[in-house]
């Protein structure tokens, strides 16, 4: 059996992306939304999910290449001088895995980044991270002690495959793992990882051509416009593409005629918890 999820990232990050999340479920495909709860226009971004009451939301953890949620002062291991994470992202990997002072920070932010999505009243469709840092195996086990601890058992996980990736393939089978044995909700196939901030229509459509048996999420990083900031946040990326693709009439025609709807992660069957 084939589902799908259309996702789009960074909801929050500007009011030009939100702009686009809300025109994107509202007039297009879009089914699913990860928001980031510091980023500077996350009000904006609750105030329009408020409205779209089918559109399902999850929290995108920011941790890397942006802005806390919590001073500078309460996570000094995690910013640099300027307040802001660390923006290579590897080495802010090797001091989460070996810095005991790093790892109770990223616990205090990744635990006041729940609790603000909480503060929201909306529902929990997913977690996942920028940058796809909930990888890295110090933040998947907070976020699944956290998950645990707020009730939220029951809410998916992005896992980050898209085959072939033979230097993954491993670490991303460990992953499913524990994500199946904590009952999670998670997709089989991550689709445009490959061509991040390129999903444009025809690769869309190619890629429905080609879907599996399975739960294939496709996730994107629209907006309304190209702006000097977004340009800064991810040099190249196809914004208007990714939005185009998102209300293109073929997308939404070639998806009625596979019978497929775009869903949410809360709309996939439970996976049973594994004790």
């Amino acid at each position: 059996m084939k589902q799908v999820i259309f996702t789009a990232d960074d909801f929050g990050l500007c009011t030009e992306v939100n702009a686009a999340v809300e025109k994107g479920h509202s007039e297009g495909v879009l089914s699913a939304a990860s928001l980031m709860v510091a980023a500077p226009a996350a009000a904006d971004a609750l105030e329009r999910a408020r409205r779209l009451p089918r559109l399902k939301v999850g929290l995108h953890l920011t941790l890397v290449d942006g802005r806390p949620l919590l001073p500078a002062h309460e996570i000094p291991s995690l910013v640099d001088g300027t307040g802001l994470f660390s923006t290579n992202l590897v080495s802010a990997g090797i001091k989460w895995f070996f810095s005991p002072t790093a790892r109770r920070d990223l616990k205090k932010e990744i635990r006041a980044q729940f609790e603000a999505f909480r503060a929201t009243g909306l529902k929990l469709d997913h977690v996942n991270a920028h940058n796809h840092m909930h990888l890295h195996p110090t933040v998947l086990t907070i976020m699944l002690d956290l998950l645990r601890e707020f009730g939220w058992q029951s809410a998916g996980v992005r896992v980050p495959r898209e085959p072939p990736q033979p230097g993954l393939a491993l670490w991303l089978w460990l992953m499913r793992r524990r994500l199946k044995n904590a009952g999670l909700r998670i997709n089989d196939v991550l689709v445009g990882l490959r061509d991040t901030g390129h999903l444009t229509e025809d690769r869309v459509l190619s890629a429905l051509d080609k879907l599996q048996d399975g739960v294939s999420e496709f996730y994107f990083h629209p907006a309304t416009t190209a702006t000097a900031m977004l340009e800064a946040n991810a040099p190249g990326y196809d914004r208007l593409g990714e939005l185009h693709a998102l209300t293109s009439r073929p997308v939404a025609l070639r998806l009625q005629a596979l019978g497929l709807m775009p869903k949410g992660f809360s709309d996939l069957p439970l996976a049973p918890l594994r004790t």
